[in-house]
């Protein structure tokens, strides 16, 4: 039996009702369609969902990029149907990828009937870039609010660097919505604490606390204080006892608008009711669909249609187009004439804005860029790195970044003149400190680099793997956030095998969309600089030695120019084709040419190649690899302080890799170097066994 047709014209709260069980009932039958998905969370919070988004959220749908938007984040990205719902009903028009509008919708009612499913607008989780509207993508619990802790940092810091008297050009706020997954995993709690060490009140959480996971009562594993916690963080603390008190709702967003000195945590208690009365499993709910029978029950609690799927009402797009719509386009309008004014008062700053908005350059941002002239004794790729990204830094004013306390060891500080710290004090410092939180780092840099900035953040390559799933979701989004690891090998010496990396480049070479680099020398480190900050759509790792690496000298090798391709011929053969390879990277591309001298002095034709990045590499043409790796030469020596895992693919067959197959030692340099492989006699005794073999 079909319900009554729900009326047309409900008024006041009835039409919020309405349109509040139009949000749960698109993520119930969604779910159910797909056979996949969790319906309990975008059910419970729904009426959360809808008075932030009806009545508070400074967005436009209109124009879902818009530079002075309020953001939200879904942090419990599995909670996907509640923002599939709203990017639906209020009409949130797509963007393509060169930021123009396309006038048509973002999600349409079929994109949510493939809820899941091949090519819809409606994966499982959120993903920025796939879906208009979506400020980052979510689902790896705890991302999602420690990425937003980088996007209200980004607010601050552009408001006091473009703002002006009369100009409020950037003065958005940043909702993230989560649950007790991301309150427990160690990213939040790292991200909080720092938000509310630097005072960020332009943020707001709001927890929903409804002590539910996949395996059952949170009781089982979480019991702490949650507001407490917070407390101590320093946030601002409030409560909502039922989600669905939209009267209280609006009390607690009032009140974060008004709190002007913290962040703060809105806790809302909310439980998942369905239509049966003694239904008892909730947190089955959670994670799959209702059923056939649940639902019709649920839908006649509601006064729907039992038997209607993907129902939604008249009137309810409307009273969000005359809700956030209309308040949305008269923000948006509002901004957009007021930064006319502002260009024209100044002319400097304005294009600033929208440069960063189009992630373009400024006019002469590497005109400070000057080459190492050659030097045996040399200099370390940090300290190099530090000269260069100093002298990019100066003119290019949004990129702002740090380190996890280790800005003296990665040489990562902006010393330049009114560089400064950023701290709650000032926010207009171009210095970052991120404290020993190396996964809130990896997050808040995400979360400045959806807000258009150029973040860098540092540490020791050892401890990438702390930063291992943000630089994951960085790739997975295509945002240029770079990373700056020092210490890269069994150089630091007596810091021993707790702080020498060995698999951490293979790993960072296996995530797609990401660029590692590994310079060999100074000159190198100002080419793949200058590589990195060109880049628009990629993440990339920067990988830096400690020790002091010659300055080849380039009148006698190629040109550092040849990194922009990967992989290039450095020192060729003499008087014909090569009878054998070395392969290298960072360090070991010193130690490749010292034997390749020494060879060539006894008429062996040798040939070494830098591979500073094999992505790179394998982006050039099938023509250009041939030429610097022939394959008819199959004698070749892999040379890296690393992993040999991966090497085989350029060695073949008939080479070898001299590389790491252990875990590090505690001793000098020198010491380790000899114990495992890493001298020119080493290399000189593999490369007369390949040589007298092919013989």
């Amino acid at each position: 039996m079909v319900a009554t047709p729900i009326p047309i014209a409900s008024p006041g709260k009835q039409k919020d009702e309405l349109c509040v069980n139009t949000i749960r009932t698109l993520a119930m039958d969604a779910v159910q369609q797909a056979n996949s998905g969790h319906p309990g969370t975008p059910m419970g919070m729904a009426p959360v969902m809808y008075c932030l988004w009806q009545e508070f959220l400074r967005f436009d749908p209109e124009d879902p990029i818009w530079p002075n938007r309020d953001r939200f984040v879904l942090s419990f990205g599995h909670a996907s149907m509640l923002l599939y719902s709203m990017l639906h009903l209020c009409g949130v028009k797509a963007v393509d990828a060169d930021y123009e509008r396309l006038g048509q919708p973002c999600v349409t009612l079929d994109d949510i009937k493939k809820f899941r499913q091949l090519d819809s607008k409606c994966p499982g989780h959120p993903e920025y870039r796939w879906t208009s509207g979506i400020e980052t993508t979510t689902g790896p619990l705890g991302q999602g609010v420690a990425t937003s802790v980088g996007m209200a940092l980004a607010e601050r810091w552009m408001a006091e660097h473009f703002n002006r008297p009369g100009f409020e050009i950037f003065d958005y706020n940043v909702y993230a919505m989560c649950g007790d997954g991301c309150m427990m995993e160690g990213v939040s709690g790292e991200a909080a604490s720092l938000a509310g060490h630097l005072k960020l009140s332009n943020l707001c959480w709001i927890y929903d606390n409804n002590k539910i996971t996949i395996e059952g009562h949170t009781d089982w594993a979480f019991s702490e204080d949650v507001a407490t916690r917070f407390l101590a963080y320093g946030w601002n603390v409030t409560r909502v006892g039922d989600a669905n008190d939209r009267e209280m709702l609006a009390r607690a967003f009032r009140t974060f608008l008004r709190t002007e000195d913290r962040p703060t945590l809105i806790i809302v208690d909310s439980h998942i009711a369905y239509g049966a009365p003694n239904k008892q499993d909730t947190s089955a709910a959670h994670g799959e669909p209702l059923g056939d029978e649940e639902i019709r029950l649920t839908k006649r609690n509601y006064g729907w249609p039992e038997d209607a799927q993907f129902f939604v009402p008249e009137g309810v797009k409307e009273h969000f187009r005359d809700g956030i719509g209309k308040r949305g386009k008269e923000l948006r309008e509002g901004w957009q004439q007021t930064f006319q004014k502002y260009a024209n008062q100044n002319p400097e700053l304005a294009p600033q804005v929208e440069k960063m908005q189009r992630r373009e350059l400024p006019d002469g941002w590497d005109r400070d860029l000057h080459e190492f002239p050659a030097d045996a004794k040399g200099v370390a790729g940090r300290d190099a790195s530090a000269k260069v990204l100093n002298a990019i830094a100066r003119n290019l004013p949004w990129m702002v970044g740090g380190s996890a306390d280790l800005a003296p060891s990665t040489k990562t500080r902006l010393t330049f003149d009114g560089a400064g710290d950023f701290t709650a004090k000032n926010y207009h410092g171009r210095n970052l400190h991120f404290g020993i939180r190396e996964h809130a780092m990896g997050s808040i840099l995400n979360g400045m680099a959806l807000s258009k900035m150029r973040p860098f953040g540092s540490g020791f390559l050892i401890f990438s793997d702390y930063l291992r799933p943000a630089i994951r979701l960085a790739a997975l989004m295509e945002i240029p956030v770079t990373y700056i690891f020092t210490h890269d090998s069994i150089g630091v010496g007596e810091d021993g095998p707790t702080h020498q990396p060995i698999e951490q480049l293979i790993s960072l070479r296996s995530i797609p969309n990401l660029i590692t680099l590994r310079p060999g020398d100074a000159n190198e480190v100002i080419e793949a600089w200058r590589l990195i900050v060109q880049l628009r759509h990629n993440p990339a790792v920067l990988v830096l030695s400690r020790q002091a690496l010659p300055t080849l000298d380039r009148r006698r090798y190629a040109p550092a120019s040849g990194l922009a391709k990967g992989g290039y011929i450095l020192a060729d053969a003499v008087g014909g084709k090569p009878e054998i390879l070395f392969l290298a990277t960072g360090s070991e591309v010193g130690l490749a040419i010292e034997v390749y001298e020494k060879l060539t002095a006894e008429g062996v034709r040798a040939r070494v190649v830098s591979m500073p990045s094999w992505e790179l590499f394998e982006a050039q043409p099938r023509e250009y690899r041939d030429t610097v790796l022939p394959p008819e030469v199959a004698a070749r020596i892999s040379i890296e302080q690393g992993s040999t895992m991966g090497w085989a693919y350029y060695h073949g067959s008939g080479g070898r890799a001299i590389g790491m197959r252990t875990f590090g030692a505690s001793a000098p340099l020198k010491e380790l170097q000899k114990k495992f492989g890493f001298t020119p006699d080493s290399l000189l005794g593999a490369a007369r066994e390949l040589l007298s073999a092919k013989h």
